[in-house]
């Protein structure tokens, strides 16, 4: 059980990285020291304890169920059901990416779910478990940052139809100046069709010892005295404080897995401090759709069978059906995670979290009104369906925002791979659209960077307006049963999630 669990680790890592890794490679029993491929190499893990554990080059090495490698060069070891993420670091000529696998190892069987670490200069790209089949995501964005292009954003998760076309915000963190312009890679990287409307940058320069993030709607805002969380804890008594408290390599991902209790459903409470006058919070949360979650899209899609088309054109015509999705959505919490107050009445729902492409997670700012909380604490509660969020971080800004100078940047070229210009598809909101049908598929954009304001601080987003259609076989008949029973019995989706994953773990046992 053992061998065949250090194995489906190694195996999936080679199939996370969809066009760019494309060989599944058999790994060795776990008698003897598992290599990974020349130029990759596991550079660091979390452990379930929510220590953070960097290796000394070349990183380490799996030998009989254990992980050995060498910390500030003494040695170290760790059994692998121990770890609860890999960081496995990709190099080569123009890239360099970290690639985090959550790795829970109980009975011999492999839970695999993926993240990337934002705070690092490397590029990400991961699709789902080999036995699953690829995952669904979004374009990817490489910012260049003088030397290389990095991994960078993730726009329009979740936009799976061009009814529900959207405008995406994204600070590009890794993006450098270069000889007067910026410049940016957009590619697809997994089984879709990508339809980008709108691509630009808002160049945004001010104060310094503030940061400025986005809220959902685009809104941007300032942080400039954030306050972390005093408290986090779950239903079951966990301290989640290590894991929430700060945008690091601590994400709390839980497997699509009931608790002890039989249930799916998260219940995370959180607690900031909050001045007594306090009337609204700008809440900071790092979050994102978690790569099951991710997967389970294209999978519930697929239970229309022959019958998808007439939900595709439903959604694309109907308002209606839209508002019907948008609230089941909000209903089962799995792409639209509500956010409650504790307030002296009760919980109330306060504000609503949209999900987001499952590989890069951002900043996002979402306004609450606190006007009714009493006392100088501020309780939050969420629900997130086991499997479905990928939680960083949350703090707690009550400062009022600061003047911005926002400048809106068009880009100056922009070409695909044959060099032919694609800027008219990308300059405005229109019905003209850069495709992007296949796996592979590139287009370089670049834009003139204008000059910097004296004693300010720049920071650089990416607003983009776009949807992608998933590559699904209409065939079939459709599930109907299940698909009545998502729309009528809250709760259902998410068992359902949880039957996949089931079933995917044992195939994991099995092996090859």
């Amino acid at each position: 059980m053992q061998r065949r669990a250090i194995a489906a680790v190694l195996s999936l890592l080679l199939t996370l990285s969809g066009c760019t890794i494309k060989k599944v490679q058999q790994v060795a029993p776990a008698s003897v020291a598992v290599p990974l491929p020349a130029n990759e190499s596991i550079v660091g893990i979390t452990t379930v304890k929510g220590e953070d554990v960097s290796f000394d080059k070349p990183g380490a090495t799996f030998v009989n169920g254990m992980l050995h490698g060498s910390v500030k060069t003494a040695a170290y070891a760790i059994s692998v059901d121990q770890v609860q993420r890999y960081w496995i670091e990709k190099r080569d000529i123009s890239t360099a990416r970290t690639v985090g696998l959550v790795a829970g190892v109980a009975a011999g069987i492999v839970i695999i779910v993926l993240a990337v670490a934002a705070s690092k200069s490397k590029t990400t790209t991961t699709t789902a478990p080999s036995t699953t089949g690829t995952t669904q995501s979004c374009p990817f964005v490489y910012s260049w940052d003088g030397t290389r292009y990095v991994f960078d954003a993730e726009p329009y998760g979740g936009a799976i139809a061009k009814g529900l076309e959207k405008d995406d915000y994204s600070e590009l963190g890794q993006l450098r100046e270069e000889d007067g312009r910026y410049k940016l890679r957009i590619t697809n990287e997994v089984d879709e069709t990508q339809m980008t409307n709108l691509t630009e940058l808002w160049v945004v320069d001010h104060s310094a010892g503030t940061r400025v993030v986005p809220d959902i709607l685009g809104k941007l805002h300032t942080v400039s005295a954030p306050q972390e969380l005093l408290s986090a804890q779950d239903a079951e008594g966990r301290d989640l404080l290590p894991w929430l408290r700060s945008t690091d390599r601590l994400i709390w991902e839980p497997p699509s897995v009931p608790d002890a209790n039989g249930s799916l459903q998260g219940d995370i409470v959180m607690t900031f401090p909050k001045p007594a006058d306090a009337k609204q919070v700008k809440l900071v949360a790092n979050a994102s759709t978690g790569l099951w979650g991710s997967y389970m899209i294209k999978k519930m899609v697929e239970l229309r069978g022959k019958d998808v088309g007439k939900f595709y054109f439903a959604v694309n015509h109907s308002q209606s059906a839209r508002n019907k999705l948008t609230a089941w959505e909000e209903r089962e919490e799995l792409y639209r995670l509500k956010v409650y107050v504790e307030e002296p009445t009760g919980w109330v729902v306060r504000g609503i979290l949209p999900g987001t492409g499952p590989y890069i997670s951002k900043d996002r700012i979402l306004p609450l009104d606190v006007s009714h909380v009493a006392g100088d604490q501020l309780k939050i509660r969420i629900h997130p369906p086991a499997g479905f969020w990928a939680l960083n971080s949350f703090t707690a800004d009550y400062s009022a925002d600061q003047p911005l100078t926002v400048q809106t940047l068009k880009p100056s070229t922009a070409q695909n791979m044959q060099g032919k210009s694609v800027l008219a598809d990308l300059v405005s909101v229109d019905n003209r659209y850069l495709a992007m049908p296949n796996i592979g598929d590139a287009d370089h954009l670049t834009f003139a960077a204008p000059a910097r304001k004296e004693g300010a601080e720049r920071e650089v987003f990416l607003h983009t307006r776009g949807y992608y259609k998933l590559h699904i076989r209409d065939a079939g008949a459709p599930d109907k049963k299940t698909l009545e029973a998502f729309e009528k019995a809250p709760g259902t989706a998410a068992r359902f999630a949880a039957d996949q994953y089931r079933q995917w773990q044992v195939a994991s046992q099995k092996g090859p």
